[in-house]
């Protein structure tokens, strides 16, 4: 490995550092990764990653001079299972296991393989992860059914955006009015389905709450460039589906006249967790996580909702999310730890429960629905003290248990 020529190192390093854009790796850990490898291949190298750009910068090591290269790259989409195989390929490397050839192999092997998943299994993820939320949303056996079967829609959609770049121009928006109108229609045959609850679940895959908190920790790990950047970009995602659902309803509204709505009352102990252990699975197949992590990340999620369930009950919603979030943290670097694999795969389950894309939401949906009342100031402020509360979690975890692992 360290006989390997200059250019050699840098084509891997370089290479390294696409993919694991591509795959959706959180800009502090990536530039921490990029930095530790070039340590193992002997190369003095600095880096520089945004949601749209990297910058590597090498010294050569015999002509003295630094070497530059600018990468424009698209926001990556979390693939978990191709994120642990990549991580797999650095670990060989370093043992000794492969040599540098074999690992620049291997990446461009992990970069063309197909997802372990099939297009079904996937559509089922998709209309299981919204029926799941709508339960956990406290929400009637007719909207856990109307949430699915949108949610084969949305999915039909998010399909035709990875084929045609037109669609996935306009992806949110159009998915928004898509659901808000089919849902509109299907509540003039059925007045018991929750309108606003049923457009949230059936767009929550599409809903930014992951990527507004990773540009959240990332500005509170100082990398103020690359979070303002994907805050930004995630709070234009949820504006586009606000105006998509809006649009949907109004347009429904028009043709079909105004919505019905006759409450059913659905009430028990065990559907939360049975949302929640639903989410946590159909998120594994929807981030292409291996199947091995499978209990890993359902085991996340329930804790995540259980401390935070605990938290809440004595310490009020915003540090109930803080020890969720803890918790998680946690259990993630233990795992990082013990299965020598990203922490990244079992964090992600239980951070979805918790951020305000899962909690939030459901408040705003009992403003819109009447069933409570709550002040736009403070929904607005306690949406903003669980962001700050998660952040503060993951960096108390990271503190007391480091992950030992840069990814």
């Amino acid at each position: 490995m360290q006989n390997a020529s200059y250019k050699d190192k840098r084509r891997f390093i370089i290479k390294l550092g696409k993919n694991l854009h591509k795959y959706g790796t959180p800009t502090d850990r990536l530039e921490t990764h990029l930095e530790s490898t070039a340590k193992l291949l002997g190369m003095s190298a600095g880096f520089m990653v945004t949601p749209t750009s990297i910058n590597f910068l090498f010294q050569h090591p015999d002509e003295h001079y630094d070497d530059n290269h600018i990468a424009r790259v698209k926001p990556g989409e979390l693939d978990l299972g191709a994120l642990a195989r990549a991580d797999a390929v650095v670990d060989k490397l370093a043992c000794g296991m492969l040599t540098l050839a074999e690992a620049d192999q291997q990446l461009d092997d992990i970069a063309q393989q197909p997802s372990r998943y099939s297009p079904l299994l996937t559509l089922l993820a998709f209309a299981g992860g919204s029926a799941a939320f709508a339960l956990l949303s406290h929400g009637s056996w007719h909207d856990i059914y109307s949430s699915a079967l949108v949610g084969i829609v949305v999915f039909a959609l998010v399909t035709l955006a990875q084929r045609y770049e037109r669609v996935a121009y306009m992806l949110e928006p159009l998915a928004a009015i898509t659901a808000a109108f089919l849902i509109c229609c299907l509540n003039r045959f059925d007045p018991a389905i929750n309108v606003p609850l049923v457009i949230l679940a059936s767009i929550i895959v599409l809903i930014p709450g992951l990527a507004l908190l990773q540009g959240l920790a990332e500005l509170s790990a100082k990398h103020l460039v690359s979070g303002s950047a994907r805050v930004m970009d995630a709070l234009m995602q949820m504006f586009k589906l606000y105006f998509g659902s809006w649009l949907g309803i109004a347009l429904a509204s028009s043709f079909l006249g105004p919505l019905q709505y006759q409450a059913v009352s659905f009430t028990t102990t065990w559907s939360a967790w049975v949302a929640v252990a639903t989410l946590s699975i159909t998120l594994t197949i929807i981030l292409k996580a291996r199947r091995k992590d499978i209990p890993w990340m359902l085991a996340s999620g329930c804790i995540a909702y259980g401390a935070s369930l605990w938290g809440a009950a004595y310490f009020g919603i915003a540090l109930g999310a803080f020890i969720g979030a803890f918790a998680v943290g946690i259990f993630s670097n233990l795992y990082a730890r013990m299965m020598k694999s990203p922490a990244l795969i079992p964090s992600l389950p239980g951070l979805v429960v918790l951020v305000p894309g899962s909690k939030i939401f459901i408040l705003l949906n009992r403003a819109i629905s009447g069933q409570e009342q709550f002040a736009g100031d403070q929904l607005g402020q306690q949406a903003f003290l669980v962001f700050m509360s998660l952040v503060a979690g993951i960096i108390f975890a990271n503190v007391i248990t480091p992950p030992k692992r840069s990814l």
